[in-house]
């Protein structure tokens, strides 16, 4: 690989270490149709231009985050669809997941939600997004429970059930295996002195 390319990677890389969310494996960001993209794209300028004048750290973290999906390879789009969910599915099912992250979501109730059979529905979810239903719900879970720690002092028992974790000792070992630090050290880290 050439130098220019080294380069690249270590700006990346840098840059995703920066980030309020900490880096973000190749595995756990979901490749998405470009509609979805330029959604997904407008809503992370959206909340660094509101973060601007706050917290640099999670502008420089949406902003990562956001070139990170403008470098992802397209798929052919021939072979982008097969085994995964139609647009309107997966718009149904994140609708669906985001409103009701504090709930328990079950599998078998989205799949329910787009006329899938709860195995054809993990299968094809994971094809769509890159992870299993349950790691993209954790994940969603772990980015709401560091935007809470980053702009409250909300204890941690009440964040964990704001986030649909069943305690504070649960949000914890979930927030340690996804960032590698428990929540009150993040919080910590994060947190800008007055």
């Amino acid at each position: 690989m050439s130098d220019a390319g080294n380069e690249k990677e270590t700006t990346m890389s840098s840059l995703q270490d920066r980030t309020p969310f900490g880096a973000v494996p190749a595995r756990m960001a979901p490749t998405l149709p470009n509609a979805m993209v330029a959604a997904a794209l407008a809503q992370l300028l959206d909340e660094a231009d509101r973060a601007l004048p706050h917290n640099a750290d999670a502008v420089r973290g949406l902003l990562a985050r956001a070139s990170a999906m403008l470098r992802r390879p397209a798929a052919p789009a021939a072979k982008r669809r097969t085994g995964r969910l139609a647009p309107w599915q997966e718009s149904r099912v994140i609708a669906h997941i985001e409103a009701n992250l504090q709930e328990p979501i079950r599998v078998e109730h989205l799949a329910a939600l787009v006329r899938l059979s709860a195995s054809y529905f993990a299968r094809a979810f994971k094809a769509s997004f890159g992870d299993t239903p349950h790691e993209y719900l954790l994940r969603l879970r772990v980015q709401h429970a560091q935007l809470q720690l980053l702009h409250s002092d909300v204890p941690l028992a009440q964040i964990a059930l704001d986030c649909g974790m069943c305690d504070q000792a649960h949000l914890s070992r979930v927030f340690r295996r996804a960032t590698g630090t428990s929540p009150s050290a993040w919080r910590r880290h994060h947190s800008r002195p007055d």
